[in-house]
Parts: C-alpha cells; structure tokens; sequence
C-alpha cells in the first residue's frame, strides 16, 4: 500500500478493498460516515491511474454510496480530490446533511452545510470509535 493509504490508518481503517481501490474510514470525521477512497497505486496523478482503475471507480463510488446512504440518508456527497498534503491518489468522501447524526453517544454536525464541507469541525475518532464504526458499515459495504 502506498504512503497516503498508509496515513489514512490501513489497515485498521479498511472498509473495503478492491483490485485497484481502497476504501478507508477517516479517522477525522467531518460528518459521520466520512471515509477515504484510495488507490492502491502509487500514482500522484489522477491521469497517470490505469484505464482499468478508473473502470473500476463506477462500482467502488456505487458501493459507497449505497452504504453510506442506508448509514446516514445523506442529502448530498461531495468526493475532494484534494491531494496537498497527502500525494497518492484519493478522494475524501464527505456525506453531507442539514443537522446532526448521532453514533456511539456522539453527535457528528456537518458545519459547513449547505456550503463548503468544513474540515477543521472534524471529530477525531479514538480507536474504539473507529473500530464501532467499522463493524457498522462493514456489512452495508460488503
């Protein structure tokens, strides 16, 4: 796996993997359900991913969004290719809703609605609420 993977938390943050994706938990939540869609590659240019993996973009998005709609019945989804800090290619995935979701005894605010998702209000999850949140979207991403 490469470098950004690797930073997301693999393996302990994997949901799901696919031939040429990975798809991640994000350890810091800016709405409940966030997650990391990786690519295995070490490319640091979208263009530079192999035709096959960009096939393969279709079933991973379709996957994520089905789980995370049954999840957190979002409004929208927002996929940031930002890759600043973090070079391989991913995407964050940010389900967004007007209000708050609850899990575990936590509210999860998406702040920036019905804007810009906002990062910085992002809840840092502790390892038993990654592993919570895993064992709830692991069968929804199966």
């Amino acid at each position: 796996m490469n470098e950004t993977i690797e930073k997301f938390g693999f393996p302990s943050t994997l949901l799901r993997e696919f031939e040429h994706w990975v798809v991640l938990l994000r350890p810091a939540q800016p709405t409940l359900g966030s997650l990391v869609l990786a690519a295995k590659s070490d490319a640091t240019d979208f263009s530079a991913l192999p035709p096959a993996a960009h096939a393969e973009l279709a079933e991973a998005t379709k996957a994520i969004e089905d789980a995370l709609k049954r999840f957190v019945d979002y409004s929208k989804i927002n996929y940031l290719m930002l890759m600043m800090v973090d070079p391989n290619v991913h995407f964050h995935v940010i389900p967004r809703y007007e209000g708050s979701r609850d899990f575990g005894g936590v509210a999860f605010f998406d702040a920036g609605w019905p804007k810009l998702p906002d990062l910085g209000s992002a809840v840092a999850l502790t390892d038993m609420q990654i592993a919570q949140l895993k064992a709830a979207l692991n069968p929804l991403l199966a």
